[in-house]
């Protein structure tokens, strides 16, 4: 490819609302152009990274025995009705009607039509193991689209779903699926961390995150630096403490602590560690009848350590919170503490509540929490002495740094990912629900066993850019540049001997299958720097008059420092060498 056939339209300055580097690099490089809140056209430079994507999650899909299909980005609502996505979704869910006042679905993800795919071409235990793969638009009504690519409304993404005749038949092909995308994501180049994450309300241990390491990430990934353990915020287990309780030596004393609400400056006030202080958060759950009408309320006072926070994912895990919990109202916070929020506690309600204590809280003795009066707190509070002893002991809270490794084999540390990836293991939920079923050895019917595999094209290149970026731009590892060589000469139009050089240099490495652009387009030395440094090509080769009379050209890979002089007569196979080992052939 030659720059001047090409669209090369590079900015100096980013859009006001790009808020991250990769939106800002992006859109400075020509590669997306906003059209909507979270709508983008791919521009040439941005789709080549695309397709690179899209080329090596498919080679890789195909080579673990996966089959490609295209599955409709417009859905009949019946399929999503039968499993009750279409009510229970939320806003996210895109909602059309036809000419006719039929409902359809704008997809923002497959399992309802892949599983009536194979509720259909299925039958027999025969034709099983199959998995299914499409890489396709998808569309989610996110409420603040932000990003850019990193959390767009449209987007692409590969979706694959498996089937099998039973668990242990889809618990092979779940481990297929996530060897696969090791595979994956090594050949990309990045730095990556496979991390256990929460299985939601299906249940189970298989379930993993793949999350590209990049100091902006959203997610938080916990993991031991002495061992394998990795896992999600929501997942990682806060194990409880090996000390006992101490014994109480403090007397239960009711202390002014005026205008005092938190567990943080409660501690500064009392010139306490905030490590002896209690959090008391209060949720409430509602019963309802046929009618959906609210027949009882529970509310429910849960207790962790003053420096702790609150995990939902896990207290969503409790028994009796599992089916759903809200924050309490101030009114039903008042009825059954008799005080408002910042000094409440679990000494003396006004009415009975359910209490849920953390693990550290547990074996806490000698405590400080709100004494359910304004201004308000207890200290020296002990369990069996001031209150019962703890019925129901929970992990609640978030790991924090320097936390015991739940395999024993270390502290835990905490560093920042962005997700582009998810293996999970679905069982029969939608099997069962659309009645997809298959005959057994036996002639019965049994439900099919799914997972489903989802990796985030068009997110996968604003991640890479997250990790791999400088102060001029992007750097992009070799599989996923939009050009893996450019060729610069130093105007050729002046020169016969620069022009025939460059010209000589890019037709060797276009036949030997080098991605290769060369810039014909007559800009200055500065300004042709500045586009590809921006635009992030890894390789660079530059052509001057007066190199060559030294019979020298100069190579600068995206990250050196400076250029490296290599002789004419060498540069060809000096590139191929460098292009092998950034590949690691």
């Amino acid at each position: 490819m030659k720059a001047s056939q090409f669209l090369i339209s590079t900015l100096k300055e980013a859009p006001s609302d790009a808020e991250v580097v990769s939106h800002q690099l992006m859109t400075r490089a020509g590669m997306i152009k906003k059209l909507g809140a979270g709508i983008y056209s791919y521009m040439p430079m941005g789709l080549r990274v695309i397709r690179k994507v899209e080329a090596i999650v498919r080679e890789e899909m195909n080579r673990a025995g996966a089959i490609e299909v295209a599955m409709p980005v417009v859905q009949p609502a019946e399929l999503w009705q039968e499993t009750g996505r279409f009510d229970k979704m939320g806003p996210e869910l895109l909602r059309i009607k036809d000419r006719h006042e039929r409902d359809y679905v704008v997809q923002p993800t497959s399992e309802e039509v892949v599983t009536d795919i194979a509720r259909q071409e299925f039958r027999s235990y025969k034709q099983l193991p199959k998995n299914l793969y499409q890489i396709q638009t998808k569309f989610r009504d996110e409420r603040r689209p932000r990003f850019g690519l990193m959390r767009g409304r449209e987007f692409t993404m590969k979706d694959a779903y498996s089937f099998d005749r039973d668990q242990d038949a889809a618990k092979a092909s779940y481990q297929v699926m996530a060897q696969a995308y090791r595979k994956i994501f090594d050949r990309f180049g990045l730095t990556y961390r496979a991390v256990a994450a929460d299985s939601g309300a299906i249940g189970g241990d298989l379930s993993e995150e793949f999350q590209v390491i990049a100091a902006t990430g959203e997610d938080a990934i916990v993991y031991c630096p002495d061992s394998d353990y990795a896992a999600n915020m929501e997942k990682a287990e806060a194990l409880a403490p090996q000390a006992p309780r101490k014994d109480a030596s403090l007397a239960l004393v009711k202390t002014l602590t005026p205008g005092k609400s938190t567990c943080a400056d409660v501690a500064e006030y009392l010139q306490l560690p905030l490590q002896n202080s209690v959090k008391s958060l209060v949720l409430a759950t509602e019963q309802t009848n046929e009618q959906g009408e609210i027949v009882k309320t529970q509310v429910w006072l849960l207790l962790l350590r003053g420096d702790h926070s609150m995990n939902e994912i896990k207290v969503g895990k409790v028994p009796g919170l599992d089916n759903g919990f809200r924050f309490a109202t101030l009114e039903e916070i008042d009825a059954h503490f008799g005080c408002l929020p910042g000094y409440l506690g679990p000494v003396q309600t006004k009415l009975p509540v359910k209490l849920v204590v953390d693990r550290e809280v547990a074996v806490m003795s000698d405590w400080v929490c709100g004494a359910n009066e304004a201004d308000y707190h207890y200290t020296g509070a002990n369990w069996g002495r001031d209150l019962p002893e703890p019925d129901l002991i929970a992990d609640l809270r978030n790991i924090v740094e320097g936390d015991p490794s739940p395999d024993g084999k270390g502290l835990l540390a905490i560093e920042r990912g962005i997700e582009i990836g998810h293996v999970f293991y679905l069982g029969t939920k939608y099997s069962r629900a659309m009645n997809a079923t298959f005959l057994d050895v036996n002639g019965k019917p049994q439900f099919m066993e799914m997972g489903c595999y989802g990796i985030g094209i068009t997110r996968l290149p604003a991640a890479a850019i997250e990790q791999n970026h400088d102060a001029r731009g992007i750097i992009w590892p070799d599989a996923l540049a939009p050009f893996t060589v450019v060729v610069c000469p130093i105007s050729p139009d002046r020169s016969p001997d620069v022009k025939a050089a460059a010209d000589k240099l890019y037709a060797e490495l276009l036949a030997a299958g080098v991605d290769v652009i060369l810039d014909d387009r007559g800009e200055r030395p500065g300004a042709m720097f500045a586009d590809w440094e921006l635009i992030g090509v890894p390789h660079r080769v530059t052509v001057g008059d007066k190199g060559l009379k030294d019979g020298q050209v100069e190579y600068q890979h995206r990250r050196d420092a400076a250029a490296t002089k290599v002789a004419v007569a060498e540069v060809f196979a000096f590139v191929q060498s460098r292009l092998g080992a950034s590949t690691g052939v």
